[in-house]
């Protein structure tokens, strides 16, 4: 709606309009955006002892402002009247998350550089329900010898995964997170990992010649 400047009816001269002040969220015709991303208790120390190698990129690489709210366990983010776009604010928390989740700072670094990357979650008991002994080695197939099937799936698919507990992880782009997800559920449902390692050859072969 438009304000039309009022006369007095005294002078005759225009009043003055009258605004409300710009609160600090709306400089530049422009209202700052935030995000939090809440931090478990486990992950305060990992996440203060590696403070500066997350701050850094947020702060000078995309031009954000990032506080650490020790209070509430959140990490905050906000843009500024300099840099207002709300895509990099958002890359910038799932970066964050995705080190909170796990992953490697050299890894979720990634998120903020390439735009078709993606986090996918999900829990053991969501393929199979399992307990007890049949959890722990469900998890122990996961994870194999010294990791060995954890890095083959990973470097097959070009992903990363994070085994936390019950909990899977995976960062990579859509396609290959499909291909990771499909052969991580298999060895849940008992496959062998000669018979996964196999079907994960063959898709990851017809996807190349697909691209």
């Amino acid at each position: 709606m438009q304000l039309e400047p009022t006369t007095t009816a005294a002078s005759g001269d225009p009043e003055v309009p009258k605004f409300a002040p710009l609160s600090a969220f709306e400089q530049n015709g422009k209202k700052l955006e935030f995000r939090r991303v809440t931090v478990p208790q486990h992950r305060m120390t990992p996440l203060k002892n590696a403070w500066m190698q997350l701050y850094k990129p947020v702060t000078e690489n995309m031009k954000l402002d990032m506080r650490m709210n020790l209070k509430s366990r959140k990490v905050e983010l906000k843009t500024t009247p300099e840099t207002p776009d709300a895509a990099n604010l958002q890359k910038a928390a799932d970066f964050v998350h995705a080190y909170i989740l796990g992953f490697e700072i050299a890894d979720a670094i990634a998120l903020l550089r390439l735009d078709d990357l993606y986090i996918e979650c999900f829990e053991i008991k969501d393929v199979k329900t399992l307990r007890g002994e049949h959890l722990s080695r469900c998890i122990g197939r996961l994870a194999g010898k010294s990791g060995k099937t954890k890095f083959t799936i990973e470097n097959a698919t070009k992903t990363r995964v994070v085994l936390a507990d019950t909990r899977v992880h995976i960062l990579g782009s859509f396609q290959n997170i499909r291909i990771c997800r499909d052969a991580i559920c298999g060895l849940i449902l008992g496959s062998p990992p000669g018979k996964v390692y196999s079907k994960l050859r063959s898709m990851c072969m017809r996807l190349n010649d697909t691209l």
